[in-house]
């Protein structure tokens, strides 16, 4: 791909004509940008002459291209070798840069998979998410945690491979519960021999490809030759095993979707666009999820659909078919990327018959469903965004809420959330936590200006700024906000603080507003409280959860890790021996030495490192 330099103007007005003389007719992706160099748009084209043209040299145009053009002043292109490249490379762009006027699928969550661990006797099944890198395979992406969960249920009934961590598996002396309620082969204690147990993760491996009918031919072979060789206990569980696996069949094989395919619907209204997508591999349903895109104006299902899919499929696992509740344009060529992609054929069906239909009809349902809910919400959350303009007597109503809070034990692992609200609900991409340091454990005021300078260092810079600042906490926190922001200079933004009300209670919290000291009331039934409180909450949540991975991790450092000679094992006999950390600190050199692998010199050593 062959990258062109940006088209720069000296004023706001850019010179479109001239700019698409220049172009050629090859195919690529072509950026635009405003005045003040934010990125506008990502499209592709097969022929870049024509498609930018089209923005320019039309006398009329659609409000949602108008409104675009006239903010352009600066233009790039990137030449690509075919139209399939520009597709791969326009969906890359828009979910990086995240531009304006792009419909953006907003899917910042990791799915999870099912990992089957490799280069081991007695590989574990578990639940994964995050990078792909342990060796091993991955089945999935499942659409949420639950499916996930149920899954390794069915495996631990039907097939026993283990499933804990491998710490816990190699430091057992007897089989856990697991082996005891029937659910595991208890490899750890050699219960099973490594020639059985691969089997049954072969089976595994099999049922999670969707190969359920091959499994139950091969369990069925071998319960026939466990019974022709008088092995009945042997014939019996295979016989159950067997019988598991037909009732599971019947529960979760669906007529008319026996290939992998996805279900894919879309439904818009009022500027929102909800796509809900029904999941079947080899006619197993793993069920559903929904997405809501962002969405700028004069969209159409077909454009959500087409973003959708390319911006959905193109870094994952798809299926050979994608029954879609619309047409989409260019289906040829996002069905010729994603097959090359997949390696092999991939089809996109807009219009089916047959159970298929009824697929779509449940799909189209769902995305109905869901865009009601997601509407109703947003209505109600507009009227909480509207009735603040009124309680904080602004000019106009909010766009950008930021609450902070701090969580800390005592002073230990103090951390600070922020976290974002606009009118569509929590912007969870911009939440934020800081770890707090070189402060006086449990100053709370120290660590609110700590956490404030930080973030508002970004405002300076040109990054995001709120319309209201939450502070969670009455006049010292509030004090910190606003010292913070006449120390970097910035103004112009509502700091208001979240003062817990009698007997804290909720709906009975006072607003402390910043610029004139006032303190409000709003009561138990105001809107304005009701998001306040919301936010507030959510911070909290925010700032818990960090905290608690923060101590939890400082915990798991033992000091001994310090002391030279003092390896994995012999800290996990010493911790053994005396009952964790608080045991050997209390002990005596003596003591110590009773730990086998400990001597004098060692024990000395672990002595000294813990009583400095």
């Amino acid at each position: 791909m062959e990258p062109t330099q940006p088209q720069p103007s000296d004023s706001h007005l850019f010179d479109g004509k001239s700019f698409v003389r220049n172009l050629t007719t090859s195919p690529g992706v072509y950026r635009y940008f405003d005045a003040e160099g934010e990125l506008l748009y990502v499209g592709k084209a097969a022929n870049l002459k024509k498609r930018v043209g089209s923005y320019f040299l039309k006398p009329r145009m659609e409000p949602r291209i108008a409104a675009m053009v006239s903010q352009i002043a600066q233009a790039e292109v990137t030449l690509t070798r075919t139209a399939g490249e520009a597709l791969l490379l326009e969906s890359q762009l828009i979910k990086t840069l995240k531009p304006r006027y792009n419909i953006v699928l907003r899917d910042d969550k990791s799915y999870p998979y099912i990992y089957l661990s490799g280069n081991e006797d007695y590989p574990r099944l578990a639940f994964h998410r995050g990078a792909k890198s342990g060796p091993g395979r991955y089945f999935g992406p499942y659409p949420s945690t639950f499916a996930v969960r149920e899954s390794l249920g069915l495996m631990q009934k039907l097939f026993k491979v283990r499933q804990c961590e491998d710490s816990y598996f190699r430091n057992r002396s007897r089989p856990c519960l697991q082996h005891q309620i029937g659910r595991c082969s208890a490899p750890c204690v050699k219960l099973i021999d490594v020639d059985d147990y691969r089997n049954d993760v072969r089976h595994a491996e099999m049922f999670l490809e969707g190969r359920s009918s091959a499994v139950i031919d091969e369990l069925a072979t071998s319960m026939e030759k466990a019974s022709a060789a008088l092995n009945f206990e042997r014939a019996a569980t295979l016989r159950d095993q067997v019988a598991a696996l037909r009732r599971l069949q019947a529960q979760h094989f669906v007529q008319g979707a026996s290939a992998d395919m996805d279900v894919i619907a879309c439904c818009m209204e009022a500027g929102i666009a909800c796509v809900s997508v029904l999941f079947f591999r080899n006619g197993v349903s793993l069920g559903s999820r929904d997405f809501f895109p962002r969405l700028p104006m004069d969209s159409t299902i077909g454009d959500v659909l087409a973003q959708f899919i390319a911006q959905y499929y193109l870094d994952r696992q798809v299926p050979r078919e994608l029954i879609l509740s619309d047409p989409v344009e260019d289906a040829d060529i996002l069905a010729g990327v994603l097959s090359e992609h997949a390696g092999y054929g991939v089809t996109l069906k807009p219009s089916v018959r047959g159970e298929r239909a009824r697929f779509l009809e449940m799909a189209q349902r769902n995305a109905s469903a869901a865009l009601t809910s997601r509407l109703a919400s947003r209505h109600t959350l507009l009227a909480r965004f509207d009735d603040l303009k009124r309680v904080l007597d602004m000019p106009e109503s909010p766009r950008r809420l930021e609450c902070f809070d701090i969580s800390h034990t005592r002073g230990e692992a103090t951390v600070a959330s922020c976290v974002v609200f606009g009118p569509e609900g929590p912007e969870k991409s911009h939440y934020r936590r800081f770890n707090i340091a070189g402060i006086t454990p449990g100053d709370d005021y120290a660590a609110m200006h700590q956490a404030l300078t930080r973030r508002f260092r970004k405002v300076v810079e040109g990054g995001a700024r709120p319309d209201v600042l939450l502070i969670d906490g009455g006049t010292g926190q509030v004090a910190q906000a606003l010292d913070v922001l006449r120390e970097l200079g910035v103004e112009g933004i509502r700091v208001v603080g979240v003062a817990k009300g009698p007997g804290r209670r909720a709906g009975e919290e006072t607003l402390v507003l910043a610029d004139s000291g006032e303190t409000l009331h709003p009561g138990s039934s105001s809107p304005a409280l009701h998001l306040v409180a919301a936010v507030r909450d959510e911070a909290h949540r925010f700032a818990i959860s960090g905290h608690r991975r923060r101590r939890e991790a400082a915990r798991e450092r033992s000091t001994l890790e310090d002391v030279a000679g003092i390896g994995a094992r012999r800290r996990v006999a010493l911790l053994k021996a005396f009952g964790g950390l608080p045991g050997v600190e209390a002990a005596g050199v003596e003591e110590l030495m009773t730990v086998k692998g400990i001597d004098r010199g060692l024990a000395e050593r672990i002595y000294a490192m813990l009583h400095p």
